[in-house]
């Protein structure tokens, strides 16, 4: 089957969901071209889970990618391919990573950070409750951002005053539009910056999870401890994973319900939970749309004939999938909160699956809760379709979300 015209992904995410629409379209995979790199983007959810979790199937591009070299020259995503952790590590590496890295995530870690997310959440939304009645509010800029970056600095022992910088840099690293040498000095700089955590916690350590990190780098023996470059890295996953996927999915998550009060009301009658608010968010608009990259190490055969060439880079499209009418049928679009099966790969599938996903479900759950219960007359101070989407093919949120926490009271 001859693969039709190279489509082009928007790196400003223009119209997400008409690219998604015929990504479908073209069958399970398709070719793509993702700012110069060629790529295999898969939309079909059956296809995608089986590339997730074949052995066929790499996330090294140093080993299995014959386009590395050529992207970590030119690449405004050179990053994404060419950090050392367990974002890009396959088989026995990557089993090693997420041995080391996994108690830094564990349920005793996250059920103890309850109370501090609550805590937290509660401080933000006190700020919020000075505002005066009427006057319009950034809600992805004072909670959907501040939670999160909060939550993943306290964690990791982040100082405060340096959360506001990171949280730029990491916005940075998601950000489709930026040239090479833009993406290049903006990694030469959250380096930088991770070096100084780095020495800082090394010099007093602290109960946090660099301090853990670094411990494990220091001290685990036969030959399976962190390398030094590893550790930097692992540290920029960690504040990544943490921070831009959590704010995007508070972002949806009230939009979607601002935008239909019948979804509100469904919670509010106790027709649903504000987990299940979560999970069809995460369904409806995953926090990230397509995730670069993996590749194949041997020919893979395609459902429609065509095949993905060993070499070949797969870009895995969560957001076309999670939306294909094979999985979720006529209502694949339509956000539903009592939606009976919300299954998604919001996540990953297979031996990728965050290691953070009961940390993020727990901080939306409560940004949410928190919010509606405080502020029952929010509502969208703009119309839905002026709100902009963030410039890039990667992250799903919006640039900002306007909101009245009270209308306008008569004097």
């Amino acid at each position: 089957m001859p693969e039709p015209q190279l489509l082009v992904l928007d790196p400003h995410g223009s119209d997400e969901h008409a690219e998604q629409r015929a990504l479908r379209a073209r069958g399970p995979a398709t070719l793509v071209d993702i700012l110069g790199v060629t790529a295999w983007s898969v939309s079909d959810p059956a296809l995608l889970k089986q590339l997730l979790t074949s052995p066929h199937v790499s996330k090294d591009a140093r080993a299995h990618w014959p386009g590395y070299a050529d992207a970590l020259a030119t690449w405004p995503l050179a990053l994404w391919v060419a950090v050392d952790n367990m974002f890009t590590a396959y088989g026995s590496d990557h089993r090693r990573l997420r041995r080391l890295i996994a108690p830094a995530f564990s349920a005793r870690r996250v059920t103890a950070m309850k109370a501090d997310i609550e805590a937290l959440a509660d401080g933000l939304l006190d700020r919020l409750d000075t505002v005066p009645d009427g006057a319009v509010v950034d809600l992805r800029e004072e909670l959907a951002a501040r939670l999160p970056i909060a939550v993943i600095g306290r964690l990791m022992g982040v100082p405060d005053e340096q959360a506001g910088e990171f949280r730029t840099l990491v916005n940075n690293v998601f950000d489709t539009t930026l040239s090479a040498d833009e993406a290049a000095k903006n990694t030469a700089t959250v380096y930088g910056l991770l070096a100084e955590l780095i020495a800082a916690k090394r010099a007093r350590p602290a109960d946090d999870m660099t301090s853990l990190l670094i411990a494990t780098r220091d001290e685990e023996g036969d030959g399976s401890r962190l390398t030094d470059a590893e550790l930097r890295d692992t540290l920029l996953l960690m504040i990544s994973a943490g921070y831009e996927t959590t704010v995007n999915v508070i972002d949806q998550a009230v939009f979607s319900l601002l935008t239909d009060p019948a979804q509100l009301a469904h919670v509010r009658a106790g027709r649903c939970s504000w987990e299940d608010v979560v999970e069809e968010t995460l369904r409806h608009e995953p926090a990230v749309k397509h995730l670069p990259l993996r590749y194949a190490l041997r020919d893979i055969p395609l459902p429609d004939g065509r095949t993905i060439r060993a070499g070949e880079a797969i870009l895995a499209s969560y957001a076309a999938a999670n939306r294909h009418p094979d999985w979720h049928g006529e209502t694949a679009d339509t956000f539903d909160a009592t939606r009976p099966g919300k299954e998604h790969l919001a996540f990953g599938h297979g031996v990728h699956f965050c290691l953070g996903a009961p940390l993020a479900r727990l901080e939306v759950a409560t940004a949410l809760r928190r919010l509606f219960e405080r502020f029952p007359e929010i509502g969208l101070a703009v119309p839905a379709e002026e709100l902009g989407p963030l410039p890039t093919l990667i992250s799903n949120g919006h640039v900002s979300l306007p909101v009245r926490l009270r209308p306008a009271r008569p004097s």
